[in-house]
């Protein structure tokens, strides 16, 4: 007897619960979007696996079960190595040609982080007004109101450092909800871009960017690194990074380093984050009105970032009599290269003369840099 009840009570269906059965659907439902629609499959599909398996009783297999599998892989993001190493990564991949030649696109990256903000007030303000009538909600503290503002930056690594930092209860929410936000964005961002430019605007040819010699793009990340940590050191695990996978890259000596980290690194990286971050989806974390909340709050940061990127590019067209087409505003949120390419998609969608590409790259950059010094200064003011 006493070895069959230590059979049936390691059987995990019979402990399966209602919520834990609707995050196995949701992570199903995930896997779906990632292998049929192909929305961020190499994030989207280990987030739903390690979601599918956190649900799962008796197994052990979540990231809140200390001394299992997914505890362990999770301390890479608890201690804040995976995102810092992903801009190392991303660093590699990143060309800075375009803002060093056209340095007033920096502009539209910082109308772009208006998203932030938004969802920052937008975070205090909801939750002070909900707490007294949702059972069970004690309201958004700035620790989380901080994190939640991040994903208006459109940056995954950015998003995870800072919620894992600040408010690491509700990393997983704020994370699934700003990789799927970034996958969407080829839906989200189209009509707001049309609703705020004329036709006029959209048919906009611009110049080509001017060439940037081998010595500038060196110098580049040396010096942004000198100013940002001695500014705002807090963000110095991800701007150091990214500007020393930049450096690796423009360097020209280093070509093995260069194919390391933009393949085999990066993506060993991204299966670890996004199995790691499902794992934290246990229903009990997951299922409550917080989650709501965090989900609209990062739609809402994302469009009115999207809005500040494209309301500055307009104002950028009118200071320099229509040499900057306005399409290229929706790349102020720092969604790299998806941003870019719907920038180009729209752009030639209305004249087929219209090459945004890497027009729109320079918005994307300085937008990546400007989230980062954002997280940084957040983490200084409301971190313990």
């Amino acid at each position: 007897m006493h070895f069959i009840d230590a059979f049936i009570g390691g059987i995990g269906l019979i402990e399966m619960t209602i919520p834990r059965a609707i995050m196995i659907l949701f992570a199903l439902l995930l896997a779906y979007l990632a292998i049929a629609k192909k929305y961020e499959p190499l994030l989207l599909l280990p987030i739903a696996f390690g979601m599918m398996i956190a649900n799962i009783p008796v197994a052990g297999l979540s990231a809140h079960d200390e001394g299992g599998l997914m505890w362990y892989l999770y301390q890479g993001i608890a201690k804040g190595i995976y995102p810092p190493m992903i801009f190392l990564c991303l660093g590699v991949m990143t060309d800075f040609g375009p803002l060093i030649a056209s340095p007033r696109t920096a502009l539209i990256g910082l109308g772009g982080q208006l998203g932030i903000f938004a969802a920052f007030g937008g975070s205090l303000l909801l939750g002070n007004f909900f707490y007294p009538f949702i059972p069970g909600f004690d309201g958004i503290t700035l620790a989380e109101a901080a994190s939640i503002g991040i994903i208006g930056s459109s940056d995954g690594p950015t998003s995870i450092l800072t919620a894992s930092t600040l408010a690491p209860e509700i990393l997983s929410i704020i994370t699934i909800a700003a990789y799927s936000y970034m996958a969407l964005i080829p839906i989200i961002q189209p009509p707001i871009m049309r609703a705020l430019t004329t036709e006029k605007e959209r048919i906009i040819v611009m110049p080509e960017p001017k060439r940037v010699s081998r010595r500038q793009k060196i110098f580049f990340p040396i010096a942004i690194t000198l100013i940002t940590l001695l500014l705002v050191p807090a963000t110095g695990p991800l701007i150091s990074m990214l500007m020393l996978g930049n450096l690796i890259k423009e360097s020209g000596v280093t070509e093995r380093f260069v194919r390391t980290l933009h393949n085999d690194v990066l993506n060993i990286l991204t299966l670890l984050i996004g199995v790691s971050i499902g794992a934290t989806t246990s229903a009990d974390r997951i299922l409550n009105f917080q989650t709501l909340l965090i989900i609209s709050l990062g739609l809402l940061a994302f469009c009115i970032g999207t809005v500040g990127g494209v309301l500055v590019a307009k104002l950028l067209c009118k200071t320099t009599g229509g040499k900057v087409n306005p399409l290229i505003g929706n790349s102020g949120v720092s969604a790299m290269p998806m941003a870019a390419r719907v920038s180009q998609k729209l752009g030639q969608e209305y004249n087929s003369q219209n090459h945004l590409l890497m027009h729109a790259m320079g918005p994307i950059v300085s937008s990546t840099i400007g989230s980062a010094i954002i997280a940084g200064i957040f983490m200084t003011l409301f971190g313990s």
